[in-house]
């Protein structure tokens, strides 16, 4: 009976135990507040303005919703996921419908001394530097030339512009892809202060013969993949890392148009598009990107400084690409404890091959301020600019000035 009773309180310890080795978190961010957009296109001697303001959302952060979870395999052994959304506080948020996407949705397995292992939909290291070295943390307003969150108001004035300035609203990632589907993705613990990571995308098809109607592609690959490679390194108060990822997306049977002149909109069907944020998009493109950033704290303030390049290269016609660089400093403080602030600037060019070979000079600048009211909730206020200058040919300008002040409150 008492080796009963021992048999009995050692089973129920260990299940005890087994059960509180996992564990699953629920998290989020809700931003929300007064956002206000400014923008001028100056082109053939007119000049176009354009205004908006709105109670919206997500100016500081993206509002999302997400779940997190860890289990000890024991061994040091242990198994992870990710699953979250971004969420639409103006929208419904019924799943699966078009107010809220998917940011990240993984699931892997990590080993104490080695590393970690993961697929699903992921962040590019490409991203995760960038989040690292950003002096606002890549926020949504526009002045942040290496995120590259500009509206879109230079398309019109030149083919260039199409791989610098986007619709910040929607999540651009005009600088580097942020995200990508079917990827399997590897980190290594931080030894000596240097840590390596990288990832290997793969989305390949091939589909049925057969013609749906006279523009369309008559079957054969539809193939997406792409790769990742970055390592950082840290000492005391400095941090530095680099990453490079080259995406290609091919199926030679999907544009219709030649892709023989870039006097189009570099997005456009016929020329190379660039991969988006959430999925694998991009059509005939290799997408080649590479990002450096550093980071050092002096105590009161942090510094920050960044440097990106950018090249998307048409697959069917190597002779039509375009290509973005961009550089940025910043710092980033407390005032106060209640008070942080952070300012960054920063410059570009970007350009595009074809009959006419358009080149742009860009900059942009941003100023930011939070006050903490506890330790998940601030307010903040935001303004950033930015301007696309010298477009070449043409004399053409165009500039935006974002702002936005409102209530962040992450759980």
């Amino acid at each position: 009976m008492k080796k009963s009773l021992f048999a009995l309180a050692a089973v129920t310890a260990f299940a005890g135990a087994a059960q509180a080795q996992s564990s699953v978190t629920v998290y989020g961010i809700l931003d929300a507040g007064f956002i206000g957009t400014n923008s001028r296109i100056s082109a053939a001697g007119v000049t176009k303005k354009a205004t908006g303001s709105e109670f919206g959302q997500a100016a500081e952060s993206t509002t999302r919703l997400g779940f997190r979870g860890n289990e000890d395999l024991g061994g040091g052994m242990s198994a992870f996921f990710t699953l979250e959304m971004a969420l639409a506080m103006n929208g419904t948020n019924t799943l699966g419908s078009a107010s809220n996407s998917n940011r990240q949705s993984f699931v892997g397995i990590g080993s104490k001394g080695l590393g970690r292992a993961s697929f699903g939909t992921q962040y590019t290291t490409a991203f995760e530097l960038a989040a690292a070295t950003s002096p606002g943390q890549l926020n949504n307003i526009v002045g942040d030339v290496i995120y590259g969150q500009q509206t879109n108001v230079a398309t019109s004035v030149s083919s260039a512009a199409a791989l610098s300035n986007t619709n910040a609203s929607s999540g651009s990632d005009v600088g580097f892809t942020v995200r990508t589907a079917n990827m399997l993705k590897l980190a290594s613990d931080r030894m000596a202060g240097v840590q390596a990571t990288g990832f290997y995308f793969m989305d390949n098809a091939d589909s049925a013969q057969g013609t749906t109607n006279a523009t369309t592609r008559v079957g054969g690959t539809d193939n997406r993949n792409g790769w990742g490679l970055g390592a950082n390194y840290t000492v005391g108060k400095f941090y530095a890392g680099a990453t490079y990822q080259s995406l290609t997306a091919s199926n030679p049977y999907a544009p219709a148009v030649a892709q023989t002149s870039s006097t189009a909109a570099v997005a456009a069907t016929g020329t190379p598009q660039v991969f988006g944020s959430s999925n694998n998009t991009g059509t005939n493109i290799k997408d080649n990107q590479w990002l450096v950033g550093a980071t050092y704290d002096f105590g009161i303030l942090k510094a920050y400084a960044q440097y990106v390049n950018r090249k998307a290269t048409s697959d069917i016609n190597s002779s039509i690409y375009g290509t973005r660089t961009a550089q940025q400093i910043g710092v980033r403080g407390n005032w106060t404890p209640k008070i942080e602030s952070w300012a960054s600037a920063g410059t570009g060019r970007y350009a595009v091959t074809g009959s006419n070979s358009p080149t742009a000079n860009f900059n942009g600048w941003q100023v930011g301020s939070n006050y903490i009211l506890s330790k998940r909730t601030n307010l903040y206020a935001i303004y950033g600019q930015a301007i696309t200058s010298s477009v070449s040919g043409n004399g053409n300008t165009a500039g935006t000035s974002n702002y936005a002040a409102g209530l962040r409150h992450t759980f």
